[in-house]
Order: structure tokens, then sequence, then C-alpha cells
């Protein structure tokens, strides 16, 4: 098959708005993406962050430079607030070049945002 443009989605949440929490709670969902996924990083094109308005102490970007991507087009922007959505969400939107089908890739939910999307494997 042909390598093609693919969007993988992922979300977790924090318990506490901090620094820490962010850092490691994005890494660790991140790590789970690319991992499940098989996705290198040179196959990453962009990613795009949203938080929840109740997550404001670090830019989930920030976070992934930690993680040696840097050099990948990083955007972070704030979910609508919808009453009764998840708190302390981080929802993630990476765009790739795959040669896996669109059902073929693993969306990763973790933590508190798992309850977002029953329908999927763990």
């Amino acid at each position: 098959m042909d390598q093609a443009v693919r969007a993988l989605r992922g979300a977790t949440t924090v318990d506490a708005d901090t620094p820490e929490q962010v850092t490691e709670r994005t890494v660790e969902l991140l790590t789970a993406m690319l991992e499940r996924n098989g996705v290198a990083h040179e196959d990453l094109i962009s990613v795009v962050f949203t938080t929840t308005p109740d997550v404001v102490s670090l830019f989930p970007a920030t976070a992934a430079r930690t993680m040696g991507l840097g050099d990948v087009p990083l955007l972070c922007a704030s979910e609508i607030a919808v009453p009764g959505a998840t708190p302390r969400c981080i929802r993630v939107l990476a765009h790739l070049v795959t040669d896996r089908p669109r059902q073929g890739l693993h969306h990763v939910y973790l933590q508190g945002a798992r309850a977002l999307r029953d329908d999927l494997p763990e």
C-alpha cells in the first residue's frame, strides 16, 4: 500500500492542573500513541493539542518537546466549555504519514478519558 496522510487521536486527563502532571500525562499519551501504531519520529507531520479550560498550568506542546518533538510543528488550543464534559482533559490529534489503512490505526484514550471512546479496544 502507498503511504498516506492519516490522523491519529488520543486523550488523557490530569488529576491536578500542575506542570508536572501535564508533562507526565502528555508524554505518557504520546508515547502510547506512537508505540501502539509503530509511528517513527520522521513520520509525524504535526500535532494539535487541546485542553479543557481547567488545564492552564502548561502547554502540552511544551511537554511534547521534552520527548524530542521540538522539530515537529505543535499547536495548542482550548476546548469549548461544554457543561458536563470530562474535566482536566488533554486531547491530541497527530497527523502522520503511514502505510496503514485508516481502520488499522489504534487511537489511545488513557486515564479518565477512556470513557470518551468506550467503543475502542484497549
